[in-house]
Protein backbone atom coordinates (compact mmCIF):
# COMPACT_ATOMS: atom_id res chain seq x y z
CA UNK A 1 0.00 0.00 0.00
CA UNK A 2 1.58 3.83 -1.16
CA UNK A 3 2.41 5.80 1.93
CA UNK A 4 2.28 9.42 0.22
CA UNK A 5 2.10 10.92 4.12
CA UNK A 6 5.83 11.36 5.20
CA UNK A 7 4.70 15.18 6.26
CA UNK A 8 3.40 13.80 8.70
CA UNK A 9 6.00 10.72 9.75
CA UNK A 10 8.23 9.21 7.97
CA UNK A 11 8.68 5.16 7.18
CA UNK A 12 11.34 4.49 9.90
CA UNK A 13 15.05 4.76 8.18
CA UNK A 14 16.68 1.52 7.82
CA UNK A 15 19.73 2.96 9.41
CA UNK A 16 17.56 3.90 12.17
CA UNK A 17 16.04 0.66 12.85
CA UNK A 18 19.58 -1.11 12.68
CA UNK A 19 21.21 2.04 15.01
CA UNK A 20 18.26 1.31 17.56
CA UNK A 21 18.42 -2.30 17.61
CA UNK A 22 22.07 -2.16 18.78
CA UNK A 23 21.95 0.76 21.30
CA UNK A 24 19.21 -1.22 22.74
CA UNK A 25 21.39 -3.22 24.22
CA UNK A 26 24.09 -1.05 24.70
CA UNK A 27 22.69 2.36 25.91
CA UNK A 28 19.67 1.29 28.31
CA UNK A 29 21.95 2.85 31.43
CA UNK A 30 21.94 6.00 32.82
CA UNK A 31 24.53 8.43 30.96
CA UNK A 32 25.03 10.42 34.33
CA UNK A 33 26.59 7.61 36.18
CA UNK A 34 30.03 6.73 36.12
CA UNK A 35 29.79 3.24 36.40
CA UNK A 36 31.02 1.09 33.23
CA UNK A 37 27.17 0.69 31.90
CA UNK A 38 26.83 4.26 32.56
CA UNK A 39 29.76 5.61 30.70
CA UNK A 40 29.18 3.26 27.45
CA UNK A 41 25.95 5.02 27.38
CA UNK A 42 27.53 8.76 27.80
CA UNK A 43 29.71 7.69 24.87
CA UNK A 44 26.52 6.60 22.74
CA UNK A 45 24.68 10.31 23.70
CA UNK A 46 27.68 12.17 22.85
CA UNK A 47 28.05 10.43 19.67
CA UNK A 48 24.85 11.05 18.66
CA UNK A 49 25.08 14.71 19.54
CA UNK A 50 28.38 14.98 17.54
CA UNK A 51 26.46 13.53 14.88
CA UNK A 52 23.21 15.42 14.44
CA UNK A 53 24.91 18.87 15.44
CA UNK A 54 27.63 18.10 12.37
CA UNK A 55 24.13 17.34 10.13
CA UNK A 56 22.17 20.16 11.67
CA UNK A 57 25.40 23.00 10.85
CA UNK A 58 26.12 23.42 14.63
CA UNK A 59 28.68 22.88 17.23
CA UNK A 60 27.99 20.19 19.61
CA UNK A 61 27.59 22.41 22.99
CA UNK A 62 24.75 24.30 20.87
CA UNK A 63 22.24 21.32 20.93
CA UNK A 64 19.98 19.23 23.06
CA UNK A 65 17.56 16.51 22.60
CA UNK A 66 14.31 16.75 23.49
CA UNK A 67 10.84 14.63 23.96
CA UNK A 68 9.21 15.62 20.79
CA UNK A 69 10.17 18.89 17.82
CA UNK A 70 6.57 20.34 19.31
CA UNK A 71 8.28 20.20 22.97
CA UNK A 72 11.49 22.21 20.87
CA UNK A 73 9.11 24.69 19.62
CA UNK A 74 7.52 25.56 23.14
CA UNK A 75 10.97 25.39 24.52
CA UNK A 76 12.78 27.18 22.10
CA UNK A 77 10.18 30.25 22.24
CA UNK A 78 9.71 30.26 25.63
CA UNK A 79 12.93 30.62 26.86
CA UNK A 80 13.88 33.30 24.60
CA UNK A 81 11.30 35.15 25.21
CA UNK A 82 11.66 34.80 29.07
CA UNK A 83 15.28 35.64 28.63
CA UNK A 84 14.75 38.73 26.32
CA UNK A 85 12.01 40.15 28.67
CA UNK A 86 13.69 43.29 29.24
CA UNK A 87 14.09 43.94 25.48
CA UNK A 88 10.10 43.11 24.93
CA UNK A 89 7.27 41.37 24.86
CA UNK A 90 6.40 41.08 20.94
CA UNK A 91 6.65 37.68 19.56
CA UNK A 92 6.47 38.10 15.36
CA UNK A 93 5.53 34.92 13.58
CA UNK A 94 4.21 34.38 9.93
CA UNK A 95 0.61 33.35 9.46
CA UNK A 96 1.56 29.88 8.09
CA UNK A 97 3.51 28.64 10.93
CA UNK A 98 2.93 25.07 12.66
CA UNK A 99 0.73 25.25 15.06
CA UNK A 100 3.11 24.32 17.89
CA UNK A 101 4.45 27.96 17.30
CA UNK A 102 0.76 29.37 17.18
CA UNK A 103 0.00 27.35 20.64
CA UNK A 104 3.74 28.82 22.38
CA UNK A 105 2.24 31.92 20.68
CA UNK A 106 -1.07 32.26 22.59
CA UNK A 107 0.15 31.00 25.90
CA UNK A 108 2.49 34.12 25.63
CA UNK A 109 -0.33 36.64 24.50
CA UNK A 110 -1.91 34.85 27.51
CA UNK A 111 0.74 35.89 30.05
CA UNK A 112 0.85 39.64 28.88
CA UNK A 113 2.90 39.81 25.95
CA UNK A 114 1.99 40.76 21.78
CA UNK A 115 2.39 39.03 18.86
CA UNK A 116 2.70 40.29 15.53
CA UNK A 117 1.32 38.23 12.43
CA UNK A 118 3.27 38.75 8.99
CA UNK A 119 1.47 38.32 5.95
CA UNK A 120 2.07 35.30 2.95
CA UNK A 121 1.42 35.25 -0.51
CA UNK A 122 -1.13 33.19 -2.31
CA UNK A 123 1.65 30.50 -2.72
CA UNK A 124 1.86 30.58 1.34
CA UNK A 125 5.76 32.39 0.89
CA UNK A 126 6.71 35.67 3.25
CA UNK A 127 8.17 38.31 2.15
CA UNK A 128 11.50 39.12 4.09
CA UNK A 129 10.96 42.97 3.86
CA UNK A 130 7.70 41.94 5.42
CA UNK A 131 8.83 40.21 8.20
CA UNK A 132 11.39 43.13 8.76
CA UNK A 133 8.33 45.51 8.72
CA UNK A 134 6.91 44.35 11.33
CA UNK A 135 9.88 44.46 13.84
CA UNK A 136 9.77 46.89 16.28
CA UNK A 137 11.82 48.05 19.18
CA UNK A 138 9.67 45.78 21.57
CA UNK A 139 10.33 42.80 19.28
CA UNK A 140 11.46 39.73 20.99
CA UNK A 141 12.03 36.87 18.74
CA UNK A 142 10.84 36.17 15.71
CA UNK A 143 9.67 32.75 14.12
CA UNK A 144 9.73 31.85 10.54
CA UNK A 145 9.41 28.03 9.32
CA UNK A 146 12.49 26.79 7.05
CA UNK A 147 9.62 25.01 4.70
CA UNK A 148 5.81 24.70 5.35
CA UNK A 149 4.59 21.19 6.40
CA UNK A 150 1.31 21.59 4.55
CA UNK A 151 1.83 23.28 0.98
CA UNK A 152 6.05 22.42 0.94
CA UNK A 153 6.84 26.06 0.27
CA UNK A 154 10.01 27.36 1.16
CA UNK A 155 10.42 30.84 3.38
CA UNK A 156 13.58 32.74 2.37
CA UNK A 157 15.03 32.23 5.75
CA UNK A 158 18.40 32.91 5.00
CA UNK A 159 17.24 36.53 4.08
CA UNK A 160 15.27 36.95 7.10
CA UNK A 161 17.82 35.66 9.19
CA UNK A 162 20.23 38.39 8.03
CA UNK A 163 17.40 40.95 8.43
CA UNK A 164 16.83 39.99 12.12
CA UNK A 165 20.55 39.92 12.84
CA UNK A 166 21.29 43.19 11.29
CA UNK A 167 17.64 44.38 13.99
CA UNK A 168 19.40 42.33 16.77
CA UNK A 169 16.57 39.85 17.28
CA UNK A 170 16.74 36.60 17.20
CA UNK A 171 14.59 34.39 15.04
CA UNK A 172 13.72 31.13 15.53
CA UNK A 173 13.44 28.84 13.15
CA UNK A 174 10.62 25.26 13.04
CA UNK A 175 12.89 23.09 10.15
CA UNK A 176 11.12 19.87 11.00
CA UNK A 177 9.40 19.52 7.05
CA UNK A 178 13.40 20.79 5.60
CA UNK A 179 16.12 18.86 7.34
CA UNK A 180 15.83 15.75 5.73
CA UNK A 181 17.14 17.56 3.03
CA UNK A 182 19.79 19.48 4.10
CA UNK A 183 20.91 22.26 6.90
CA UNK A 184 18.95 25.88 7.25
CA UNK A 185 21.27 28.55 5.47
CA UNK A 186 21.76 32.11 7.23
CA UNK A 187 22.21 33.71 10.60
CA UNK A 188 19.50 31.77 12.58
CA UNK A 189 19.63 31.85 16.36
CA UNK A 190 17.70 28.84 17.48
CA UNK A 191 16.20 25.76 15.22
CA UNK A 192 14.09 23.05 16.05
CA UNK A 193 13.13 19.75 14.47
CA UNK A 194 11.23 16.69 15.00
CA UNK A 195 13.13 13.02 14.40
CA UNK A 196 9.87 11.13 12.89
CA UNK A 197 10.18 13.74 9.95
CA UNK A 198 13.57 12.47 8.56
CA UNK A 199 12.69 8.74 9.14
CA UNK A 200 14.00 8.30 12.82
CA UNK A 201 11.85 6.80 15.49
CA UNK A 202 8.96 9.44 17.43
CA UNK A 203 9.65 10.67 20.62
CA UNK A 204 13.25 12.71 19.74
CA UNK A 205 13.19 16.55 18.90
CA UNK A 206 16.30 18.90 18.52
CA UNK A 207 16.63 22.24 19.96
CA UNK A 208 19.29 24.13 18.98
CA UNK A 209 20.61 27.43 20.57
CA UNK A 210 23.62 29.46 19.37
CA UNK A 211 26.40 30.71 21.02
CA UNK A 212 25.07 34.27 21.53
CA UNK A 213 21.56 33.99 22.08
CA UNK A 214 19.99 34.83 25.14
CA UNK A 215 17.92 31.92 26.58
CA UNK A 216 16.24 31.11 30.32
CA UNK A 217 14.61 27.80 30.11
CA UNK A 218 11.11 27.96 31.28
CA UNK A 219 9.52 25.15 34.46
CA UNK A 220 11.28 23.17 37.07
CA UNK A 221 15.43 22.99 36.79
CA UNK A 222 16.75 19.63 35.29
CA UNK A 223 20.61 18.64 35.15
CA UNK A 224 19.59 16.74 31.89
CA UNK A 225 20.81 18.18 28.74
CA UNK A 226 22.45 21.40 30.08
CA UNK A 227 19.18 22.39 31.93
CA UNK A 228 17.00 22.86 28.82
CA UNK A 229 15.16 19.04 28.56
CA UNK A 230 13.90 17.89 31.81
CA UNK A 231 13.72 13.75 32.23
CA UNK A 232 15.78 10.68 31.47
CA UNK A 233 16.95 10.79 27.98
CA UNK A 234 15.56 8.48 25.54
CA UNK A 235 19.26 6.94 24.25
CA UNK A 236 18.33 4.54 21.51
CA UNK A 237 15.74 6.16 20.34
CA UNK A 238 18.47 9.42 20.02
CA UNK A 239 20.78 7.08 18.82
CA UNK A 240 18.42 5.84 15.85
CA UNK A 241 17.26 9.60 15.13
CA UNK A 242 21.16 10.95 15.02
CA UNK A 243 22.09 7.67 12.72
CA UNK A 244 19.30 8.13 10.37
CA UNK A 245 19.81 12.21 10.24
CA UNK A 246 23.22 11.46 9.47
CA UNK A 247 22.66 9.00 6.61
CA UNK A 248 20.68 11.64 5.36
CA UNK A 249 23.92 14.05 4.67
CA UNK A 250 25.56 11.37 1.55
CA UNK A 251 25.34 12.05 -1.78
CA UNK A 252 22.39 9.86 -2.70
CA UNK A 253 20.01 12.46 -0.59
CA UNK A 254 20.30 15.25 -3.49
CA UNK A 255 19.71 12.13 -6.30
CA UNK A 256 16.66 11.13 -4.05
CA UNK A 257 15.38 14.54 -3.76
CA UNK A 258 15.64 15.08 -7.68
CA UNK A 259 14.04 11.99 -8.43
CA UNK A 260 11.21 12.91 -6.01
CA UNK A 261 10.87 16.46 -7.46
CA UNK A 262 10.28 14.38 -10.81
CA UNK A 263 7.31 12.53 -9.69
CA UNK A 264 5.91 16.02 -8.10
CA UNK A 265 6.72 17.54 -10.80
CA UNK A 266 4.40 14.95 -12.57
CA UNK A 267 1.63 15.34 -10.02
CA UNK A 268 1.20 19.35 -10.61
CA UNK A 269 0.82 18.91 -14.37
CA UNK A 270 -1.17 15.86 -14.47
CA UNK A 271 -3.57 16.32 -11.91
CA UNK A 272 -5.26 19.44 -12.98
CA UNK A 273 -5.39 17.38 -16.87
CA UNK A 274 -6.71 14.56 -15.64
CA UNK A 275 -9.22 16.21 -12.77
CA UNK A 276 -11.14 19.15 -13.66
CA UNK A 277 -11.95 21.85 -11.21
CA UNK A 278 -8.19 21.71 -9.77
CA UNK A 279 -6.46 23.62 -7.64
CA UNK A 280 -2.64 23.39 -7.11
CA UNK A 281 -1.28 25.13 -4.62
CA UNK A 282 1.84 26.11 -2.86
CA UNK A 283 4.93 28.23 -4.27
CA UNK A 284 5.57 25.96 -7.70
CA UNK A 285 9.86 26.88 -7.91
CA UNK A 286 10.34 27.10 -3.73
CA UNK A 287 9.05 24.14 -2.61
CA UNK A 288 10.17 21.07 -0.99
CA UNK A 289 11.08 18.38 -3.53
CA UNK A 290 8.72 15.35 -2.04
CA UNK A 291 5.44 17.40 -1.69
CA UNK A 292 2.38 18.37 -3.47
CA UNK A 293 -1.03 19.63 -2.35
CA UNK A 294 -4.09 20.18 -4.30
CA UNK A 295 -7.60 20.75 -3.67
CA UNK A 296 -10.56 19.80 -5.48
CA UNK A 297 -13.75 21.63 -6.04
CA UNK A 298 -17.20 20.44 -4.87
CA UNK A 299 -15.81 17.52 -3.15
CA UNK A 300 -15.81 16.13 0.55
CA UNK A 301 -12.44 15.98 1.91
CA UNK A 302 -13.35 13.40 4.33
CA UNK A 303 -15.02 10.97 1.83
CA UNK A 304 -12.15 11.45 -0.48
CA UNK A 305 -9.47 10.68 1.72
CA UNK A 306 -11.94 7.48 2.48
CA UNK A 307 -12.22 6.17 -0.99
CA UNK A 308 -8.09 7.20 -1.68
CA UNK A 309 -7.61 4.97 1.66
CA UNK A 310 -9.78 2.01 -0.37
CA UNK A 311 -7.52 2.14 -3.11
CA UNK A 312 -4.56 1.66 -1.09
CA UNK A 313 -2.83 5.21 -0.80
CA UNK A 314 -2.26 7.37 2.41
CA UNK A 315 -2.85 11.21 1.95
CA UNK A 316 -3.72 13.39 4.56
CA UNK A 317 -5.59 16.92 4.25
CA UNK A 318 -6.06 20.43 5.23
CA UNK A 319 -9.81 20.52 4.05
CA UNK A 320 -12.19 21.35 7.31
CA UNK A 321 -14.32 18.55 6.09
CA UNK A 322 -11.40 16.11 7.63
CA UNK A 323 -11.91 18.16 10.82
CA UNK A 324 -13.74 17.73 14.30
CA UNK A 325 -13.69 21.47 14.51
CA UNK A 326 -14.80 21.98 10.72
CA UNK A 327 -12.67 25.37 10.37
CA UNK A 328 -10.37 25.09 7.66
CA UNK A 329 -6.24 24.89 7.58
CA UNK A 330 -4.62 28.03 8.63
CA UNK A 331 -2.60 27.56 6.15
CA UNK A 332 -5.03 27.40 3.44
CA UNK A 333 -6.45 30.08 5.12
CA UNK A 334 -3.90 32.95 5.37
CA UNK A 335 -3.13 32.11 1.46
CA UNK A 336 -6.79 32.46 0.70
CA UNK A 337 -6.84 29.36 -1.54
CA UNK A 338 -9.44 26.30 -2.02
CA UNK A 339 -9.59 24.67 1.32
CA UNK A 340 -12.46 22.11 0.13
CA UNK A 341 -11.47 18.48 -1.45
CA UNK A 342 -7.61 19.31 -0.09
CA UNK A 343 -5.01 16.59 -0.48
CA UNK A 344 -1.58 16.15 0.51
CA UNK A 345 0.60 13.89 -1.24
CA UNK A 346 4.41 13.71 0.59
CA UNK A 347 6.42 10.67 -1.16
CA UNK A 348 8.70 8.94 1.47
CA UNK A 349 12.16 8.00 0.31
CA UNK A 350 12.05 5.41 -2.14
CA UNK A 351 8.75 5.97 -3.69
CA UNK A 352 8.19 4.43 -6.92
CA UNK A 353 7.09 5.77 -10.15
CA UNK A 354 4.69 2.94 -10.71
CA UNK A 355 2.81 4.21 -7.51
CA UNK A 356 2.71 7.53 -8.62
CA UNK A 357 1.15 6.51 -12.07
CA UNK A 358 -1.11 4.46 -10.09
CA UNK A 359 -1.99 7.12 -8.32
CA UNK A 360 -2.64 9.60 -11.18
CA UNK A 361 -5.02 6.59 -12.62
CA UNK A 362 -7.43 6.01 -9.74
CA UNK A 363 -7.80 9.45 -8.92
CA UNK A 364 -10.02 11.56 -11.47
CA UNK A 365 -13.00 8.41 -10.96
CA UNK A 366 -12.85 8.78 -7.25
CA UNK A 367 -13.05 12.22 -7.46
CA UNK A 368 -16.02 12.10 -10.08
CA UNK A 369 -17.63 9.35 -7.68
CA UNK A 370 -17.69 11.74 -4.71
CA UNK A 371 -18.97 14.65 -6.74
CA UNK A 372 -21.86 12.39 -8.10
CA UNK A 373 -22.56 11.39 -4.64
CA UNK A 374 -22.96 14.73 -4.09
CA UNK A 375 -25.01 15.89 -6.70
CA UNK A 376 -22.62 17.82 -8.75
CA UNK A 377 -24.01 18.36 -12.27
CA UNK A 378 -21.39 17.60 -14.95
CA UNK A 379 -20.23 21.63 -15.76
CA UNK A 380 -21.54 22.89 -12.44
CA UNK A 381 -21.54 26.77 -14.03
CA UNK A 382 -23.94 26.37 -17.01
CA UNK A 383 -27.20 27.37 -16.57
CA UNK A 384 -29.56 24.71 -14.15
CA UNK A 385 -32.87 22.70 -15.15
CA UNK A 386 -35.76 25.26 -14.71
CA UNK A 387 -37.15 23.80 -11.46
CA UNK A 388 -35.30 25.86 -8.82
CA UNK A 389 -33.27 23.53 -6.41
CA UNK A 390 -34.80 22.90 -3.19
CA UNK A 391 -32.37 25.23 -1.23
CA UNK A 392 -32.70 27.93 -3.25
CA UNK A 393 -35.29 31.31 -2.10
CA UNK A 394 -36.89 33.52 -3.86
CA UNK A 395 -34.86 36.14 -5.91
CA UNK A 396 -34.48 39.23 -3.92
CA UNK A 397 -34.90 40.95 -6.58
CA UNK A 398 -34.39 41.55 -10.23
CA UNK A 399 -31.64 40.06 -11.31
CA UNK A 400 -30.58 38.22 -7.74
CA UNK A 401 -30.96 35.36 -6.44
CA UNK A 402 -30.66 33.93 -2.40
CA UNK A 403 -29.59 30.56 -2.03
CA UNK A 404 -30.47 29.14 1.27
CA UNK A 405 -27.20 27.12 2.94
CA UNK A 406 -27.79 27.53 6.34
CA UNK A 407 -26.35 24.19 8.15
CA UNK A 408 -25.16 22.56 5.40
CA UNK A 409 -21.14 21.79 5.60
CA UNK A 410 -18.49 21.78 3.21
CA UNK A 411 -18.61 21.60 -0.36
CA UNK A 412 -22.58 21.77 -0.07
CA UNK A 413 -22.67 25.71 -0.36
CA UNK A 414 -20.54 26.15 -2.89
CA UNK A 415 -22.39 23.40 -5.02
CA UNK A 416 -25.29 25.23 -4.36
CA UNK A 417 -23.93 28.01 -5.81
CA UNK A 418 -22.51 26.30 -9.14
CA UNK A 419 -26.03 24.47 -9.36
CA UNK A 420 -27.44 28.59 -9.75
CA UNK A 421 -24.96 30.71 -10.96
CA UNK A 422 -26.76 30.10 -14.64
CA UNK A 423 -29.87 31.22 -13.04
CA UNK A 424 -29.00 35.27 -12.90
CA UNK A 425 -27.83 36.91 -15.72
CA UNK A 426 -24.65 38.86 -16.43
CA UNK A 427 -24.31 41.22 -13.76
CA UNK A 428 -27.14 40.06 -11.41
CA UNK A 429 -26.06 38.43 -7.84
CA UNK A 430 -26.39 35.19 -6.01
CA UNK A 431 -26.39 35.37 -2.26
CA UNK A 432 -25.61 32.17 -0.19
CA UNK A 433 -26.31 32.25 3.39
CA UNK A 434 -23.98 29.85 5.33
CA UNK A 435 -23.35 29.44 9.14
CA UNK A 436 -20.52 27.12 7.53
CA UNK A 437 -17.11 28.81 8.13
CA UNK A 438 -15.17 26.92 5.30
CA UNK A 439 -17.69 28.75 3.43
CA UNK A 440 -16.08 32.62 4.35
CA UNK A 441 -12.82 30.69 2.19
CA UNK A 442 -14.30 28.77 -0.20
CA UNK A 443 -16.99 31.15 -2.05
CA UNK A 444 -14.29 33.58 -2.63
CA UNK A 445 -11.40 31.06 -4.05
CA UNK A 446 -14.53 29.45 -5.89
CA UNK A 447 -15.01 32.90 -7.65
CA UNK A 448 -11.48 33.33 -8.59
CA UNK A 449 -11.36 29.83 -10.25
CA UNK A 450 -14.62 30.55 -12.02
CA UNK A 451 -13.92 34.23 -12.68
CA UNK A 452 -16.42 35.49 -10.88
CA UNK A 453 -17.36 38.81 -8.50
CA UNK A 454 -16.66 38.27 -5.36
CA UNK A 455 -18.83 41.47 -3.86
CA UNK A 456 -18.28 40.50 -0.02
CA UNK A 457 -19.91 39.48 2.94
CA UNK A 458 -22.65 40.28 5.87
CA UNK A 459 -23.59 39.14 8.57
CA UNK A 460 -27.28 37.33 9.36
CA UNK A 461 -29.26 36.29 12.60
CA UNK A 462 -27.47 32.57 12.00
CA UNK A 463 -24.64 33.03 10.03
CA UNK A 464 -23.12 35.09 6.99
CA UNK A 465 -24.74 36.25 3.30
CA UNK A 466 -21.89 36.02 0.91
CA UNK A 467 -22.63 37.73 -2.55
CA UNK A 468 -21.59 36.89 -5.87
CA UNK A 469 -21.90 38.62 -9.18
CA UNK A 470 -22.51 36.95 -12.06
CA UNK A 471 -19.71 38.06 -14.52
CA UNK A 472 -19.54 35.05 -17.37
Amino acid sequence: MPYFDAASAAPLHPVAREALLASLDEGWADPARLYREGRRARLLLDAAREAAAEAVGCRPDELIFTPSGTHAVHSGVSGVLAARRRAGRRLVHSAVEHSSVLHAAEVHEAAGGTRGEVAVNGAGRVAAGDVAAALTGDTALVAVQSANHEVGTEQPVEEVAGLCQEAGVPLLVDAAQSLPWGQVPGAWSVLAASAHKWGGPPGVGLLVVRKGTRFAPQGPADERESGRSAGFENLPAIVAAAASLRALRGPETSAEASRLRALVDRIRARVPELVPDVEVVGDPVHRLPHLVTFSCLYVDGETLLGELDRAGFSVSSGSSCTSSTLIPSHVLRAMGVLSEGNVRVSLPYGTAEAEVERFLEVLPGLVRSVRERLGVPARPVEAAPATAPPQAAPAAGPGDLVVDALGKRCPIPVIELAKVIGRVPVGGTVTVLSDDEAARQDIPAWCTMREQEYVGERAVERGAAYVVRRRV
